[in-house]
């Protein structure tokens, strides 16, 4: 079987390229499993787990969201902020969401606040989420 080639791009530069043989994505309208030889796709996609699998063995990226293309075995995903889940501070994880909750709390806020905080509470529940579903896998 064929390898997919894959890139996740932000805006600090390449966070992750390598030839894998699976990825499995949080689309917008849920989680793909994308193999080579796959149709041409573009989606957006929402915070959550990306797997990447090579060799049998995965690999866990936390994605705050951003975009992804498919084309002729060539994966690009622009994400808002990427990282590997052994990398996220649990701690920053925690405090991001007890500010986000704290900011829905609050009544004089206009809509885009409450857009923004919400918005930052799904990340931060994502990424302990995801950290979450690493450690019960092991």
């Amino acid at each position: 079987m064929g390898k997919l080639s894959f890139e996740i791009v932000t805006a600090e530069g390449v966070v992750h390229s390598d030839e894998v043989d699976l990825l499995v994505v949080p689309g917008i309208d849920g989680e793909m499993a994308i193999l080579p030889s796959h149709a041409p796709l573009m989606t957006m996609l929402q915070p959550g787990e990306l797997i990447v699998r090579k060799g049998g063995e995965d690999t866990s990226i936390f994605v705050s969201g951003g975009f992804f293309e498919l084309m002729n075995d060539k994966v690009t995903i622009l994400a808002d902020s990427a990282e590997r889940v052994e990398e996220i501070d649990i701690a920053r994880a925690e405090e991001a969401k007890k500010r986000a909750e704290e900011k829905m709390g609050l009544r004089t806020q206009t809509d885009i606040d409450a857009a923004r905080a919400e918005a930052a509470l799904r990340r931060s529940l994502m990424r302990l989420k995801v950290v979450e579903r690493r450690r019960s896998r092991r």
